[in-house]
């Protein structure tokens, strides 16, 4: 869609203040929150907030609340974007270096925090797990979402304790199972190996950047990770990077709740994620959605989805 000349000046005008150009560019890096801008930006909230709800209503970016949270990220229009890419590419780079080295900083804490989290909780992550959810239900509903099988390859991002592994790799003449904490990965191998699995193979891996072949797997899987991550989208992106032609996307996750107190007590970063915004992800993928499963909790709790996203048969990925 092309704009209209008075569009595109009101656009230009949203973007054409210097505080709102290094909003921009952060936005460009990840999405964020008004309090984590406020504080790369050395600015108070209202301050920033009243930055974002300009460019907001300019279509430049695009607001979301999450429990008692608000996120922004980049517009996913595409003419915006192409806007904002050449408002961006003209910029200098070096007067952004001090936002995006704070940036860095916040990233950096919110990892630490988090390691350190996983770390403290691995030898009961399953336990906990089963504190939310009926976690029998959810893996039969996997079960039912992967097919009858059996797979050329199964691969696990963020595979945890390894239950995903131990759960569908009977049916796999190999798997991968991939973690950023050496901690959970041991615990993973001594699950895989009391499990009787021999053709696995548990790495220290990044679920941004698996460094996994194109079109490698049949199955991969995203179990109760999303929720961690900074950027969900990306994370998709990659793990539909190595499904193969005909091969499935596994998303296991959280509805949308209000459960705050898992931001503090369990590093949730984000409060669950809605039917629309995944199926958003998968299609922008290259993967067909599927109708998902949803568990809804036996008492009060949170209810589970699993949301499936399939490879057409007829069309491999073409790109690396």
């Amino acid at each position: 869609m092309n704009l209209s000349a008075d569009q595109t000046v009101e656009i230009l005008r949203a973007a054409g203040e210097p505080t709102r150009l290094r909003i921009l560019s952060l936005l460009a890096a990840e999405e964020l929150s008004v309090m984590e801008l406020s504080r790369v930006l050395d600015q108070s909230q209202p301050r920033v907030s009243r930055h974002l709800k300009l460019m907001a209503d300019a279509g430049l970016i695009e607001r979301f609340p999450d429990g008692a949270r608000v996120f922004y990220r980049l517009s996913h229009d595409m003419t915006a974007r192409r806007l904002i890419d050449t408002v961006l590419d003209m910029l200098d780079d070096g007067e952004g270096e001090a936002d995006h080295r704070r940036l860095e900083e916040v990233r950096a804490e919110r990892a630490e925090e988090a390691a350190r989290y996983f770390e403290q909780v691995a030898p009961q992550w399953d336990q906990m797990r089963s504190l939310y959810v009926c976690e029998s239900d959810v893996e039969a509903a996997v079960m039912r979402a992967a097919g009858p099988g059996p797979f050329e390859r199964v691969v696990d991002l963020g595979t945890g304790s390894g239950r995903m592994l131990t759960l569908l790799g009977k049916k796999a003449k190999m798997s991968v199972g991939l973690d950023l904490s050496q901690n959970m990965l041991n615990i993973a191998r001594a699950n895989v190996t009391k499990a009787g699995l021999e053709k696995v193979e548990l790495r220290h891996g990044d679920i941004f950047s698996t460094r996994l072949p194109v079109g490698s797997a049949d199955l991969v899987i995203v179990h109760q990770v999303l929720h961690y991550l900074n950027d969900p989208a990306a994370a998709i992106a990659e793990a539909a990077r190595v499904v193969m032609a005909g091969g499935r996307l596994l998303i296991v996750d959280f509805a949308p709740h209000n459960f705050e107190h898992l931001r503090e007590a369990h590093q949730h970063r984000r409060l669950g994620f809605d039917d629309a915004e995944v199926h958003g992800w998968l299609t922008e993928a290259g993967l067909v959605p599927q109708q998902p499963f949803i568990l809804p909790p036996d008492k009060e709790g949170l209810t589970v989805h699993v949301w499936t996203g399939i490879r057409p048969a007829d069309k491999a990925r073409k790109s690396a």
